[in-house]
């Protein structure tokens, strides 16, 4: 049952992303924002906020991962992509799970 309601949200997250992302490019690139965005102290709070949520979620990532590789590589897609990203790992990590050994099966290294 968890691991259905956790695939659902993950699925659900990827899915509003996508269509948030797409409906915000199709609007104008993020390049053309321009300063009355990029200036406010607002969106810089917020930037920090989802950057640094971004570095805890990584951590984990780093700790589940073992090759330099695969670190490196999701530490790229998770910064670039945020929570697109991260609900791809997390569907990939659902995926593999042996429910059987519980939420440590999910969170720890194997």
């Amino acid at each position: 049952m968890i691991r259905k309601l956790l695939w659902l949200n993950f699925v659900g997250i990827l899915v509003a992303m996508l269509a948030v992302t797409t409906y915000a490019s199709m609007d104008r690139s993020i390049l053309q924002v321009g300063p009355p965005l990029t200036t406010d102290p607002w969106f810089h709070a917020t930037l920090a906020d989802c950057y640094f949520g971004f570095l805890t979620f990584y951590l984990w990532v780093a700790y589940k991962e073992r090759s330099i590789a695969a670190r490196l590589g999701w530490f790229l897609l998770i910064m670039a992509l945020g929570n697109i990203a991260m609900s791809i790992y997390m569907l990939l990590q659902l995926r593999k799970w042996d429910r059987r050994l519980g939420a440590a099966g999910l969170l720890l290294r194997q």
